[in-house]
């Protein structure tokens, strides 16, 4: 649109509104097929979605959400699939919220649109959050529960050893002797020397016996 100001003509452009996806997995095993589909669906361009992969919505340091809380200006639109792949805690959930909503941002849960200024919106969006780190506290209490089981049952052992039970006896009777260094052993049995260390050490107490 041009504004007649005597000579001075002046362009009017309108406001741009852009949709910024983002969609995050806790592991690197999951897949965020899925979620990309949804934002897709959504209007959010392929270009435009960030993700996480390997991140929990209870750890804050995430590139991919960094990125996308970077990549939103006034008057854009931050749409997540669901509030639980933005965060897993209350106070994180308002956090960004709070922040978003000060930055003239909206949050988009899904298809609704989160607004802060509508006190059942924002009932609704605590709510929400409460049962997303209920959630998350559930999974870490089935998580413990699930490996103490395993464990009593024997399922559920520490790293293996990389070398055998008479490697490690051998390596042992072998360092004693004073014949060997650290690096020699370790070269011999194709192993670090901090596998050599964590050896001796395992096996401290236990007499050196000769194979």
């Amino acid at each position: 649109m041009f504004c007649d100001e005597g000579s001075l003509y002046v362009t009017i452009f309108p406001m741009t509104h852009v949709l910024i996806g983002y969609a995050r997995c806790s592991t690197d095993k999951q897949d965020l097929a899925v979620q990309r589909e949804t934002l897709l669906n959504l209007g959010i361009a392929a270009e435009r979605i960030y993700t996480d992969k390997g991140f929990t919505g209870t750890t804050r340091t995430r590139p991919g959400l960094d990125q996308a809380l970077a990549a939103v200006r006034r008057g854009d639109t931050l749409v997540v699939p669901k509030l639980d792949r933005l965060a897993r805690s209350v106070p994180d959930a308002r956090a960004i919220g709070d922040d978003l909503a000060a930055r003239g941002v909206r949050l988009q849960l899904g298809a609704s649109v989160h607004d802060p200024s509508d006190p059942m919106g924002k009932l609704f969006f605590n709510i929400l959050a409460t049962f997303a780190e209920f959630e998350a506290d559930l999974i870490r209490m089935r998580t413990r529960e699930g490996m103490a089981v395993a464990r009593a049952k024997g399922k559920l052992r520490g790293k293996k050893p990389k070398l055998s039970e008479r490697q490690q006896k051998e390596l042992r009777r072998m360092y004693d002797t004073g014949d060997y260094s650290i690096s020699d052993l370790a070269a011999v049995f194709s192993v670090s020397r901090p596998t050599v260390y964590r050896t001796l050490v395992r096996l401290a107490a236990v007499p050196a016996t000769e194979a």
